[in-house]
């Protein structure tokens, strides 16, 4: 039996030498054969990039790079995954398969929410249309950067109505028709999910820690 052909999406700065074959390590390691992909921050993702994929891995790196690489592609991407094709993202691939992408940013009303460090090159906190594969915002690097406080913030000002942030070395799982309240996590980390309170005139929030749940029985 054929291993199954996972093509990987990468949007690397002019100077990385080491993504393509730390990527492809990846998915060979899973058991897949990985079809490179490599575009330079600027460019933009032609079809061939997911035609004939039996799942598509995306990577890391500059947040809004990757959301403007998949202009093209994006209505494609997503019959694929609709018709059954398996996305992950990494970081960067992680944010934008949300419906409101947060892309990055540190400061809200003129208020540092989260690190500069984490702002992805924006100032202001950014959401724009991604991919719309998930039904909840996703931020990155949860514990690692700080970025909850920049997704509660982003809940609080009505820039996205629910999310999740992940932290490194985590996986949240989605498919299509679970609840968007209950996505399943894997992994050595959390992921913490920031929902508006229910109740009348609430105006508060939820933010719930997430972990993998350890195997059960003896």
């Amino acid at each position: 039996m054929d291993a199954p052909r996972v093509h990987v999406l990468l949007v690397l700065e002019p100077d990385d030498e080491e993504s393509v074959d730390r990527y492809r390590g990846l998915v060979e390691s899973a058991g897949a054969e990985p079809v490179v992909h490599a575009i330079v921050e600027g460019e933009i993702f032609d079809l061939v990039a997911i035609d004939s994929a039996d799942g598509v891995f995306v990577g890391g790196g500059l947040t809004p790079a990757y959301h403007a690489a998949f202009t093209t592609i994006a209505p494609r991407v997503r019959e694929r995954v609709a018709s059954g094709m398996p996305y992950l993202g990494f970081s960067a691939g992680s944010a934008i398969a949300a419906a409101a992408a947060i892309l990055g940013g540190y400061l809200l009303d003129g208020v540092a929410v989260c690190d500069e460090d984490a702002g992805e090159e924006l100032d202001d906190v950014t959401v724009a249309p991604g991919l719309a594969l998930v039904p909840f915002a996703v931020d990155v690097h949860a514990a690692q950067w700080g970025t909850v406080s920049r997704l509660i913030a982003a809940v609080d000002a009505g820039l996205v109505t629910t999310g999740v942030a992940i932290d490194e070395d985590t996986v949240v799982r989605w498919r299509a028709g679970e609840p968007a309240t209950v996505p399943s996590v894997f992994g050595k980390g959390a992921a913490w999910q920031v929902t508006v309170a229910d109740g009348a005139g609430s105006t508060g929030m939820v933010v719930n820690r997430r972990q993998e749940m350890p195997p059960t029985g003896g």
